[in-house]
């Protein structure tokens, strides 16, 4: 759940507007009824286990690059899972397809495991500590980035700083 708004005013300056796009980790619908109260559309939300009636039940990972650029969405825009294994298939399956927004931890991009994925890594949006548990002010342990990937090329990628 990213019910912390802190989240999104980072990623808020990167994106044009009224940018369309799929949650496909969507939960509860946190982050997509964040993004669309900013004006953007969710032209559909997804999980395998969703949290509201209103967010289709779907695993992102089984859906096709076409499937994906079918849905009319200009970009991918979630808080995935942090575990390797998916996150990195995400990275790949998502990033075939359209250009990925991936909110998790900062310090993934320092690691030998993320080298095979920087030729599709094209910015890092430095987001700081959010608060992951409902009904504390206690942040994580972990800083987060937004993390923009696409298809594979050789652009420099780009790193911002978290803003004041």
């Amino acid at each position: 759940m990213t019910f912390d708004k802190r989240a999104y005013q980072p990623l808020f300056r990167h994106l044009p507007p009224r940018v369309k796009f799929w949650e496909p980790c969507a939960g509860r619908g946190d982050m997509a009824i964040e993004l669309m109260a900013h004006g953007h559309e969710c032209i559909v939300a997804t999980d395998i286990r969703p949290q509201d009636e209103w967010i289709f039940r779907s695993d992102a990972l089984a859906a096709s690059p076409e499937e994906i650029i079918s849905t009319g969405a200009d970009v991918i825009i979630t808080n995935p899972a942090w575990t390797r294994c998916i996150l990195h298939r995400m990275i790949v399956q998502f990033s075939d397809a359209l250009p990925t927004w991936l909110l998790f931890d900062a310090d993934w991009v320092h690691t030998a495991q993320a080298q095979p994925y920087l030729p599709r890594l094209r910015k890092v949006v430095s987001v700081g500590r959010l608060c992951w548990i409902e009904g504390t002010n206690q942040t994580g342990k972990d800083n987060v980035a937004w993390h923009l990937f696409d298809k594979p090329g050789n652009a420099p990628t780009e790193f911002y700083r978290r803003a004041a």
